[in-house]
């Protein structure tokens, strides 16, 4: 969880969004718009540093965001989104919990499929194997996807795969090529660090239908703040040399998303299999497969089988590893 634990007060949001514009504004003033004391705003603004900001404070001129946040906007996503938006219900959210968990919940209500929650503030954003997804204000695009399929749960085996896939497919049209995968479902930089996260849960019963709420964080920045909580090598796009504007991001991995979810509806994963092994980061290379049982499984990444399971070359032959609780390292 980041150093600020809860999410942004109205106020805080609304007095973050007029200082945007990344310009000085005197507290007298930004009081009397909104109709509040001096000592509100300031309380307001207290806490910008837990939120992953700077925020300059200088007597006579009042505030400033020297790197203000990139904000999410419906009318820009809508506009970027062009003749795919139609398929999507989109809801930008100041601050929730978690989008997956809120998303879950719209989902057994009967929410569409299409269904996206995004996030500027997640206070207690969930990773897999029930890790923390950490960041700042504006400085990462989190946000859930609910999609629906015919098929029962049986047949979902490797959708974790193919949304990462469609996450690396949009980095690479908007320009960033060297992003890697891991199996089953994390992004990662050039240097093998930690990108982007994927978290799948899924709702229904074996022979459908079901419903399936696709989770993506995806780093765009990495204040220091954020770093000393991680216990793993991560990366960001500014790191990687890219920054691109948030609503076009979202855009693009959601069209990338669509086009996978449709592909894989009919025909499962085996159409990406092949293209997934050649981003693959670990594909033919030493790995340690750590076991639920504690068990440390050494041997060599040899690709995926056609229902997404890890293909593990080991000392006594080929064996097939499914995600569940398991957890990948790369041996340098």
């Amino acid at each position: 969880m980041s150093a600020a634990t809860l999410a942004p007060k109205p106020l805080t949001f609304a007095l973050l969004r007029l200082l945007a514009d990344g310009e000085f504004h005197s507290g007298e003033r930004m009081a009397a718009q909104f109709g509040v004391s001096r000592a509100s705003v300031h309380n307001a603004l207290s806490d910008a540093a837990g939120f992953g900001l700077t925020l300059y404070r200088v007597r006579g001129r009042g505030y400033r965001l020297p790197e203000p946040p990139q904000w999410l906007e419906i009318d820009k996503l809508r506009a970027e989104l062009g003749d795919v938006a139609c398929r999507f219900s989109v809801e930008i959210l100041d601050g929730a919990a978690s989008s997956n968990s809120l998303l879950t919940r719209r989902a057994a209500q009967g929410a569409p499929s299409g269904s996206v929650l995004a996030v500027e503030w997640q206070s207690a954003g969930r990773g897999r194997l029930g890790r923390t997804w950490h960041s700042g204000l504006g400085n990462a695009l989190t946000f859930s996807l609910l999609w629906r399929f015919d098929c029962g749960l049986a047949a979902l085996s490797g959708l974790s795969l193919a949304a990462g896939l469609a996450v690396a497919r949009a980095l690479e049209r908007l320009g960033i090529a060297d992003a890697r995968l891991k199996w089953p479902n994390d992004v990662l930089g050039p240097d093998r660090a930690k990108l982007a996260g994927i978290l799948i849960e899924a709702q229904g019963d074996m022979l459908g239908p079901s419903a399936v709420i696709i989770g993506i964080g995806l780093n765009l920045s990495l204040p220091e703040d954020v770093l000393r909580q991680v216990d793993q090598p991560v990366t960001c796009l500014s790191r990687m040399g890219a920054r691109p504007e948030r609503n076009r991001l979202l855009a693009v991995v959601l069209r990338e998303l669509a086009e996978v979810l449709d592909g894989f509806a009919a025909h499962g994963f085996t159409p990406f299999r092949a293209e997934w092994e050649r981003r693959h980061a670990a594909q033919d290379g030493e790995v340690r497969m750590l076991m639920p049982d504690g068990v440390s499984l050494p041997g060599i990444a040899r690709g995926v089988a056609a229902d997404g399971a890890l293909r593990l070359e080991t000392a006594n032959g080929e064996r097939q590893i499914n995600s569940g609780e398991v957890s990948l390292r790369m041996v340098q």
